[in-house]
């Protein structure tokens, strides 16, 4: 493990020591499933799909044996307008429209291999529309 990820902690006698500590995931990935009021221009990934987004991701890390992942539904990643939005860390890679149509290929390409999906990587940076 990098000295970039190594933590630092004050032990009992109040010492500055630096220590290496595994995290607990290798890539944490957040599935927006924020919800606007029907007919906000700027849309929302829970209509776009979101909900079942995140429910088909954590069944293919599991489909496919991948392990140090962690799936989590997300709040507004202020993505809207390219929802429904998924961003990896901490590689801070941003997808965006993504589909269940497009699990396999996410799950097997960036969090098997580490490959970035460039057909779905989201353009930045992202022009808003206004509520």
């Amino acid at each position: 493990m990098g000295a970039a990820i190594a933590g630092r902690w004050r032990g009992r006698a109040g010492a500055n020591t630096t220590r290496r500590m595994a995290p607990p995931y290798e890539r944490h990935v957040f599935v927006c499933t924020n919800r606007r009021p029907d007919g906000s221009p700027r849309g929302c990934c829970a209509t776009k799909g979101g909900d079942e987004l995140r429910l088909a991701l954590k069944k293919e890390l599991d489909a496919q044996e991948v392990k140090g992942v962690r799936i989590n539904g997300a709040g507004c990643l202020d993505a809207c307008e390219r929802g429904a939005a998924v961003v990896v860390y901490p590689e801070q890679v941003w997808y965006g429209p993504v589909t269940t149509q497009d699990v396999q290929d996410l799950v097997s390409t960036h969090l098997k291999q580490g490959q970035v999906v460039e057909r779905l990587r989201m353009a930045l940076p992202i022009v808003r529309k206004k509520d």
